[in-house]
């Protein structure tokens, strides 16, 4: 079963930047990574990629939020920009042996357990 926990919250203001990231050495190669955030029980699929390197964004993240596979690091990154209080969750990272492409939506069912890690904007 897939294991990845996540790092890199904390308390920011609004405005603010973030960068969380995920060590997916066992993952690098023939997975599908992805990011989700629970909010108050709700789940939100925020970004995925393929194995390929292929990207896809939530629309309401978009513009905003940046993924990447650092090779050299084996991480998996998310880049938070101009934060808002509404973007306060609990961010985790997920991971699935790739088949079709990756769809953000469906990213928060990915089997996949570990810690996430808490975002909290102020305004």
């Amino acid at each position: 079963q897939v294991h990845l926990d996540a790092s890199g919250g904390g308390s920011v203001q609004a405005g603010g930047s973030l960068r969380l990231s995920c060590d997916v050495a066992d993952y690098f190669h023939g997975y599908k990574l992805g990011w989700y955030r629970r909010i108050r029980g709700d789940v939100e699929g925020l970004a995925c990629i393929d194995p390929d390197g292929r990207v896809e964004y939530s629309a309401s993240i978009k513009g905003r939020f940046l993924v990447n596979k650092d090779v050299r690091e084996k991480q998996f990154y998310l880049y938070l920009k101009n934060l808002h209080p509404d973007d306060t969750a609990e961010y985790r990272c997920v991971a699935r042996r790739s088949g079709a492409n990756c769809v953000v939506s469906v990213v928060p069912q990915y089997e996949s357990w570990g810690l996430g890690t808490q975002v909290t904007v102020s305004s």
